[in-house]
């Protein structure tokens, strides 16, 4: 575990508070502290896992704190009354026992970030239909859309995530010297602290749409940026509103992906997801379809080309295609017909 300060973040408010009650505990909680603390960790159950975690280091310090022989100079007849054994060294609780609180919390705080996992792996998974969100110890978030897959792996020089497979957005708890970077079907984005959405799609196409700050796209396999090496063409940095759409290893010499200005309510559309919702303007019934499915295991089927080309627009629930499939019914003469574990759409006859 790393303790250089260059490489971490600031504590969170729920990590100080943490620091502060662990101080308190090994003081004494009187009745009225005792209510206060539980509520406080009733409050969130990052509470609990920032004060077990504060509290476990100072048990380490408790396991290296002496020798047997120094527990024997610190008992019996001749022990001094501060704590200190004939070597000078003090047992931990006699030493918060001898501090004023606020001496107390603040040596607490000091090593807040000591414990902070510098080293941390973790794997996550969604089924079809639901959603999920971490939170990774440096207080960044990624949220994983439907039928994702995610693998994390944080060490003292970077945060390195892996997708899989799905779709996930990304918000980077700021570090220049800790670069965040997640690969995707050879696609690298890397970001310092920024907010960002990477979809895989089809034909291992790799879809990364910013919404906050900057990032840059490279290719793993050439190790370097997915424009080609050419002093005309500048290294390709998304900002914020900006998509681009690659497939690693095929961008032709003297060429670049292009990048693409996103309006804001094409943004906002395009998360929608993160609320369960689908929204479109003007998309193909046979785009919206496919959108559903990504969703639910019982299927939307069409059976016919020119109503699979039909366009519509609208907000749904992606977890509810029956009411989508009321409105087309109800209103455009579409008619559904079950069939298994799928509904075939066709014009009405």
């Amino acid at each position: 575990m790393s303790s250089d300060p260059q490489a971490l973040d600031e504590p969170s408010d729920a990590e100080v508070t943490a620091g502060i009650w662990v101080a308190r505990c090994e003081q004494g909680l009187s009745a009225k502290q005792e209510r206060e603390f539980q509520a406080w960790l009733a409050e969130d159950p990052s509470h609990s896992t920032y004060f077990d975690q504060l509290s476990e280091t100072y048990r380490r310090f408790d396991q290296v704190e002496s020798t047997p022989a120094d527990a024997a100079a610190t008992s019996g007849p001749g022990r001094d009354p501060y704590g200190f054994n004939g070597k000078g060294k003090a047992s931990r609780r006699s030493f918060w026992w001898a501090l004023p609180l606020a001496a107390a919390a603040a040596i607490t705080l000091g090593y807040v970030n000591w414990w902070r996992p510098m080293h941390f792996t973790e794997a996550a998974a969604t089924e079809i239909g639901h959603l999920r969100t971490m939170k990774l110890p440096d207080g960044s978030f990624i949220q994983l859309n439907t039928d994702t897959v995610v693998k994390v792996a944080y060490s003292p020089s970077e945060r390195r995530i892996k997708l899989d497979q799905g779709e996930a957005h990304f918000t980077v708890a700021k570090n220049p010297d800790r670069p965040f970077i997640v690969e995707a079907n050879g696609v690298a984005v890397r970001a310092v602290g920024t907010a960002f959405n990477i979809r895989l799609r089809q034909g291992s196409a790799v879809e990364v749409l910013v919404t906050e700050g900057k990032v840059q796209v490279n290719d793993l396999a050439q190790g370097g940026s997915l424009l080609p090496k050419s002093p005309t063409l500048e290294v390709p940095v998304l900002s914020a509103g900006e998509r681009v759409t690659v497939t690693a290893h095929v961008v032709p010499e003297n060429t670049a992906p292009a990048v693409v200005a996103v309006p804001k309510d094409e943004v906002t559309r395009e998360l929608a997801w993160e609320s369960k919702q689908l929204r479109f303007q003007l998309a193909p019934l046979s785009e919206i379809v496919a959108e559903f499915n990504r969703y639910n295991r019982h299927k939307l089927v069409i059976d016919d080309p020119v109503l699979a080309a039909k366009t519509y627009g609208g907000a749904f629930q992606a977890d509810d295609p029956e009411r989508f499939v009321r409105m087309l019914n109800e209103n455009f003469q579409i008619e559904a017909v079950e069939r298994g574990n799928e509904t075939v759409l066709r014009l009405a006859r």
